[in-house]
């Protein structure tokens, strides 16, 4: 089964996504802010990403910056609350290939990550 990296600096959000994610089958590695995510994505080697825009440390838009910088091809989603469309914008322009406004629907996270696995 695929391999999807849970990247907020919300424990709370990261364990929801990562019981969702098991539940259908979905191995998860979790990172905690946009540093952590480009370390964790060049050691574990993700299928996709779910990755929240607003962090300390490194944002969600300039880790997805740099991690399509040794990775064209990596698939990130955006996870963003409601309000933060200019930055979705930002994020779609740096190569996010979709994005899931929190609270999330369950649905509408799968729906996603059928869209970019293929």
């Amino acid at each position: 089964m695929a391999k999807i990296m849970v990247v907020d600096d919300a424990k709370f959000m990261r364990v929801r996504l990562s019981k969702l994610l098991t539940g259908h089958g979905f191995d998860v590695v979790e990172a905690e802010n946009g540093e952590e995510a480009v370390y964790v994505y060049k050691a574990e080697h993700p299928d996709a990403v779910l990755m929240d825009i607003t962090m300390p440390q490194k944002t969600g838009i300039e880790a997805l910056a740099e991690i399509r910088g040794f990775d064209p091809q990596a698939k990130v989603i955006m996870l963003t609350a409601l309000g933060q469309e200019s930055m979705v914008v930002q994020a779609v322009q740096a190569g996010a290939r979709d994005y899931v406004v929190k609270p999330f629907d369950p649905d509408r996270v799968m729906l996603a990550l059928k869209k970019v696995l293929g």
